[in-house]
């Protein structure tokens, strides 16, 4: 635990003055403008929970991912990743603390959305079921920042991790149902929606933002967590695989 909170705090620090970071606080309420102008010219009022939920969740993995590069891509410029894998802690901890942290930061992304649908379409959303809600943001936090761990071998091995990046943002998007429902997707394409944790965050993200009880909230939630901890798991064993390959290669250090 000390180990993760040193990466947590560690982050913390560093986010606040990285581009990323201020990507995600400049994308996140201009996506929010376009999908809000959209349902508002549809006049589909119904879709501004849509139209709030996505730019958030687009937020936190975009922010999660190119975190889960640019921490190793940093350490590797710098000449650290030698040392920081030397030392006496799991470097799986230390990666899971800091995407932690930039997750967290990442969920600022809702209160800016949930402004500019009031404040520029007067579309002030109550969350009518806070409960559910706030779990549902949290657990997706967790399964975010698990899943991003994924990515980190992958950018050990390859000399720059900024091609992976853009691949996995909008064919995850459309996968999971953040951009467009999970219906409009082919039909031998939906079941795989379920595989990615996106698809069940967002939608009872959504249903607690409606005025019926969403339904099924602890099986739901759960499906976020297993997914979460299953990619969790998968991370850190391709990170032990890959870093006793790299070691026995010499190429730790290569750029």
């Amino acid at each position: 635990m000390r180990i993760f909170l040193t990466g947590f705090r560690f982050q913390l620090r560093v986010a606040w003055g990285s581009p990323d970071t201020l990507q995600i606080c400049v994308t996140a309420p201009l996506f929010t403008l376009v999908f809000m102008a959209i349902a508002e010219h549809a006049e589909r009022p119904d879709l501004a929970p849509f139209a709030i939920v996505s730019p958030t969740l687009m937020s936190l993995w975009t922010l999660a991912l190119f975190i889960a590069g640019e921490l190793i891509g940093d350490e590797r410029r710098s000449g650290t990743l030698e040392a920081l894998i030397a030392v006496p802690a799991r470097l799986s901890t230390l990666v899971i603390g800091r995407i932690c942290a930039v997750t967290t930061l990442g969920l600022l992304s809702f209160a800016e959305a949930w402004l500019v649908a009031g404040l520029v379409f007067d579309r002030w959303l109550a969350v009518r079921h806070p409960l559910p809600f706030v779990l549902c943001l949290v657990v997706t936090a967790l399964a975010m920042a698990a899943t991003a761990t994924i990515f980190s071998p992958l950018f050990i091995l390859m000399p720059s991790a900024r091609t992976v990046q853009n691949t996995l943002t909008y064919p995850f998007y459309l996968l999971s149902g953040v951009l467009i429902p999970v219906a409009m997707l082919p039909f031998w394409l939906r079941p795989a929606s379920h595989l990615i944790f996106l698809s069940w965050s967002g939608d009872l993200l959504r249903d607690s933002l409606a005025a019926a009880a969403p339904h099924d909230v602890a099986a739901r939630l759960a499906a976020v967590l297993a997914l979460g901890a299953v990619s969790h798991l998968i991370g850190m064993a391709l990170l032990h695989r890959v870093l006793r390959r790299v070691r026995r290669l010499g190429t730790l250090s290569h750029s």
